[in-house]
């Protein structure tokens, strides 16, 4: 049963940033199962009868193609996937709390679907509408976008914007919220992906599979 997350997972990951070796995770991953891995699966199994299984990511780094060789991440994330690329997602890291929902990769045939449900009026009205919305509710929607337009696109073109984006996701982000050490934080990621349940299914529906 999810109690909820202590605070010394914040501690955890506030240490880690300022110590992040394998010395430090050997001495502390106690800390890291008890009050990190294990309080986020009880939170996402309490959440996976409305929205689905989640993925609770591994704490350690990718660090073959990268120039930063730190090994462990500073944040825990789990994701609930409805298409590759394309579902809900959560995070604990030592600021709070992040909530989102959306699509954060998209092959390029995915993108070319979505490119193309833009310059359907229906479909593209469905976006703007679920968008609006969500900025109206005060959730922040945005994504990795391109700095001009699409190739092939026209400048004039109604949903420019739109078609600017590679990735969209609608979050919320809790900094050190007082409930997160109590059965409220289910409640307050619940109320998040509900809000942006719109934008994952539209997101689901357009892009479909990677190929």
């Amino acid at each position: 049963m999810f109690t909820g997350i202590p605070v010394a997972a914040l501690d955890f990951y506030e240490d880690l940033e300022a110590d992040n070796s394998k010395a430090f995770w050997t001495a502390h991953k106690h800390v890291y199962d008890t009050a990190v891995r294990e309080p986020m699966l009880a939170l996402v199994d309490a959440l996976g009868n409305e929205f689905g299984d989640a993925k609770v990511f591994r704490p350690y780094r990718d660090v073959r193609f990268s120039k930063d060789k730190t090994p462990y991440k500073t944040h825990q994330g789990a994701f609930v996937a409805l298409r590759p690329g394309v579902g809900y997602y959560l995070q604990i890291d030592a600021a709070g709390l992040l909530a989102a929902g959306g699509f954060y990769h998209a092959t390029p045939a995915q993108l070319g679907r979505y490119r193309a449900a833009l310059d359907d009026d229906r479909r593209a009205a469905q976006l703007e509408r679920i968008v609006g919305k969500l900025r109206r509710s005060g959730h922040d929607v945005d994504g990795d976008k391109l700095k001009t337009r699409p190739r092939g696109t026209a400048p004039d073109h109604p949903r420019l914007e739109l078609l600017r984006h590679r990735s969209m996701t609608a979050r919320a982000f809790f900094e050190s919220p007082p409930w997160i050490d109590s059965p409220r934080t289910a409640d307050e990621v619940r109320a998040v992906w509900r809000a942006t349940r719109p934008l994952v299914e539209w997101a689901a529906d357009t892009l479909g599979e990677s190929e």
